[in-house]
């Protein structure tokens, strides 16, 4: 099979070759891929990988949806079904998969992290891992959603739930999981502020959902949001950014508000602040991923047409290059997806 392959770390160390097909262990199930896409993961470990257990050569790409070629008689899937991958190979042993928290797992193993993943036209993974695709939701819509739009469902929802009439500032708009934040939050009944770097991703965002925005290249980011919010600030920020925009987004938020984080993309050791943290009383959380139970409803929500995933551009798996060129672009507003198998709907 064709796929892209990590044999070193780098750009020119990730190439498009033919490789074996996967051998397919018992309990598993083989996905031939239609769609994928990229995220900040991939690149990390494209060029870093530092803290992932893997060894290279390694197949890259989370993301993953097609349908199952190959899987065990006894397997309540059937050779056929159109799918989408749950990421994360999860143990189902310990307590947090024993409590429905797979993105816990003492024992996880992901797809194009520890182990080969969807950058490839075959994949094999245990046959728990493939959730059933909607009818109406095309491979392409599908394949955006596993990493961005379920770790952007988990943040807002996991932990304290963004509720109707809160407001929200989302960070850096234009990433595939902030993009997914303002189209959630705002299908969920909050206010949406962004923080943008120009007036033209400021006018998508609006278009994804959000209420207003902040160009952070020309103005303090949290005398805004006090502005707008009439000195009181936001109930909750979504920062991913880390230290470029840590200091701002703790000042935006109201006393008692709280800030949740999955990335660090400029850096992960920000001033901790904590007089603003205990005087405040802030609440810090981190997030990744999501749950069974999570993905389920996002695909659920993706299904009925609630929210549509937003798409920045599209590449070829043999374009591969270009495609993390694409992702790293300050203009990329929403999701780079990659067409694997050939088919889109």
């Amino acid at each position: 099979m064709k796929a892209a392959v990590l044999e070193a770390r780098g750009a020119e160390g990730l190439k498009v070759i033919d490789v074996p097909d996967p051998v397919r262990a018992p309990g598993e199930a083989v996905m031939k891929v239609h769609a994928s896409s990229l995220n900040r993961v991939d690149i990390y470990m494209r060029d870093v990988g530092q803290g992932i257990s893997h060894a290279l050569p390694i197949i890259l790409g989370v993301d993953g949806v097609g349908e199952i070629v190959e899987c065990d008689r006894e397997s309540p899937l059937r050779a056929g079904q159109r799918v989408m991958l749950f990421a994360t190979n999860f143990c189902r042993r310990c307590d947090y998969c024993l409590s429905g928290d797979q993105p816990l797992c003492i024992h996880a193993r992901i797809a194009g992290e520890h182990r080969n993943g969807c950058y490839a036209e075959y994949v094999s993974m245990p046959d728990y891992c493939f959730l059933s695709l909607p009818d109406n939701l095309s491979y392409e819509h599908a394949g955006v959603l596993p990493a961005a739009y379920v770790t952007a469902y988990r943040m807002l929802f996991g932990k304290r739930c963004l509720e109707p009439g809160e407001t929200v500032l989302v960070v850096g708009a234009g990433g595939g999981v902030a993009v997914a934040c303002i189209q959630l939050a705002k299908l969920a009944g909050a206010h949406v502020f962004v923080t943008t770097s120009s007036s033209e991703k400021l006018k998508k965002a609006i278009a994804a959902g959000a209420d207003d925005g902040v160009d952070y290249t020309s103005e303090a980011v949290s005398a805004r949001i006090l502005e707008l919010t009439a000195g009181r600030g936001v109930d909750m920020v979504v920062d991913s950014v880390g230290e470029a925009s840590w200091s701002e987004s703790l000042r935006s938020l109201r006393r008692g508000g709280r800030i949740v984080t999955c990335g660090a993309t400029t850096g992960g050791n920000p001033s901790a602040e904590l007089q603003r943290m205990f005087i405040r009383q802030l609440e810090l959380y981190g997030s990744t991923g999501g749950s069974l139970n999570e993905a389920r409803k996002l695909l659920s929500l993706a299904g009925s047409r609630e929210i549509e995933p937003v798409i920045d551009s599209r590449f070829s798996l043999d374009e591969i290059g270009a495609a993390f060129e694409r992702l790293q672009a300050p203009d990329r507003f929403g999701k780079v997806a990659l067409c694997v198998g050939g088919q889109t709907g």
